[in-house]
């Protein structure tokens, strides 16, 4: 009986996901003309895509009815969290928080996550990744309980939160001590514990790591197309990616284990994910990849990233 449900369980981790995330507090509701209408719990929002550059399918005057705040594109200096076009201001509306919370449930231990307009166009969620968070719980779940899970690039923790609500000790890394805090305030919010903080430069972090002999089972990466450790150290994404790709390998432990890599670089396709997996991890890795995806009210899926996915 235990070996039907072990084999049950791997058959799970290999399937094809849905990656079309169900969030009862999320909905793309219409997308279009270089921008997207979001759903996060009570607050609708509107932001910059550049990939939906189809029309929409609401009129602008129903998208200005419903958005109590849209983010506006400005010019200004390199943020510490993404690059100078992505940085701008937020027009709100009098129903309009500045700061809200959305919970979770996909997973058997809810997790909770504040958000907050940022000046960087981004709300402290990518709600795509929810994907990613139950590949990385059902594989932490057939571990051993206290499975080590680097997380690199991390944000505000949603993957970290899936590893630890599955029972691992997790490392999150981030090179944003502010992010970092947000990241542990989730947490809290969250009701779960375990998780190590480090603000640091992933690249600097892995190295020294794989120098001290550093082991884990799961290691989740989600690194940006540009950024800045909080030294300055620079990260460009097509110079960068492989080298950290390399040390990984080598931290990652022989037995049972998983790699996450998700990107967001447009040009980057889900084959190249799985070819820098494959290249960097070698074989014996089952290697799956693909798209993530959200569909708004009108089926029209819109393309928020690529995922390749490790395991043996």
């Amino acid at each position: 009986m235990e070996q039907q449900e072990a084999g049950r369980a791997q058959q799970q981790l290999r399937e094809p996901s849905n990656i079309s995330p169900e969030f009862d507090g999320y909905e793309l509701i219409d997308s279009g003309g270089g921008e997207k209408l979001e759903r996060f719990g009570g607050q609708i929002v509107a932001r910059p895509e550049p990939q939906a550059i189809w029309p929409k399918a609401y009129t602008n005057a129903r998208w200005d009815e419903l958005a109590v705040a849209r983010f506006e594109k400005g010019s200004g200096r390199r943020g510490g969290l993404c690059a100078s076009d992505e940085w701008g201001q937020w027009r709100m509306g009098p129903k309009a928080q500045q700061q809200w919370s959305i919970s979770y449930r996909g997973l058997s231990h809810p997790i909770s996550m504040r958000l907050g307009l940022t000046s960087f166009k981004h709300v402290g969620l990518f709600p795509e990744q929810a994907a990613n968070w139950d590949y990385i719980y059902r594989a932490v779940a057939a571990m051993a309980p206290g499975a080590r899970v680097l997380n690199l690039f991390a944000y505000t923790g949603g993957a970290s939160l899936a590893a630890a609500a599955a029972g691992a000790a997790v490392t999150h890394v981030d090179a944003v001590r502010s992010v970092v805090g947000w990241a542990r305030e989730n947490m809290e919010r969250s009701g779960l514990s375990g998780i190590r903080w480090i603000v640091d430069d992933a690249l600097k972090f892995v190295a020294r790591e794989r120098r001290r002999g550093g082991q884990y089972s799961g290691i989740v990466l989600d690194p940006p197309a540009y950024g800045r450790g909080p030294d300055g150290e620079k990260w460009l994404i097509d110079q960068h990616l492989f080298p950290l790709l390399e040390h990984c390998s080598a931290l990652l432990a022989s037995g049972p284990s998983f790699v996450v890599l998700n990107l967001y670089s447009l040009g980057y396709s889900p084959v190249i994910a799985k070819n820098l997996l494959t290249s960097a991890f070698g074989a014996g890795m089952e290697v799956e990849h693909g798209e993530l995806l959200v569909y708004d009210r009108a089926q029209r899926g819109l393309p928020l990233g690529v995922y390749a996915r490790a395991m043996r």
